[in-house]
């Protein structure tokens, strides 16, 4: 690789790994490419990336950041997957490939100022997503507002409940 282009690539993953949300470290070793495509695939539709990428590059990249932490990580076929909004979307592919692929391997990981070993990523990757908590809050906004429709209706549905039995009480309710 030319210089500039290796300076290129460190400042470009400098810059991405600043903003990530969450990153996930993994050796890919012995995937095919039909594989690796498929979970990039995935991964994408989780809302994250998925990249393969050079050690000493990356190493450079995340020198002097929260990141430096990640560095050991960095040896051997390395590939990462990363999201910039939704910490757990990524995670949750990278763990249920890692279960089906044996060959697929968790290194690590980082979220929130922390480096992660492979537990942390596993339980990264057990937590509830952006929109199932998203629906979880919904549903909590949701409830007063559902209870007290139910309450309105309640009153005029019982009345109607009383005069019925009334009637029939009376014996004149037809059968």
């Amino acid at each position: 690789m030319l210089k500039q282009v290796k300076t290129e690539t460190v400042d470009e993953l400098k810059d991405t790994l600043g903003k990530v949300a969450s990153l996930i470290v993994a050796d890919y070793r012995g995937l095919t490419v039909e594989e690796v495509n498929g979970l990039r695939r995935e991964i994408r539709k989780a809302g994250g990336s998925y990249r393969v990428v050079k050690n000493t590059l990356v190493k450079r990249a995340i020198a002097g950041t929260r990141m430096e932490g990640l560095a050991p990580l960095f040896k051997g076929p390395t590939a990462i997957a990363y999201s910039l909004l939704d910490p757990v979307g990524p995670a949750k592919v990278i763990d249920k490939f890692a279960t089906t692929m044996d060959k697929f391997q968790v290194k690590g990981g980082f979220l929130d100022g922390q480096v992660l070993d492979k537990g942390g990523v596993k339980s990264l990757a057990t937590m509830k997503g952006k929109d199932e908590l998203r629906a979880e809050l919904l549903a909590t906004f949701m409830a007063p507002a559902q209870q007290f429709v139910a309450l309105m209706q309640a009153a005029p549905q019982n009345f109607l409940y009383l005069l019925g039995a009334r009637e029939r009480a009376q014996g004149g309710g037809s059968q």
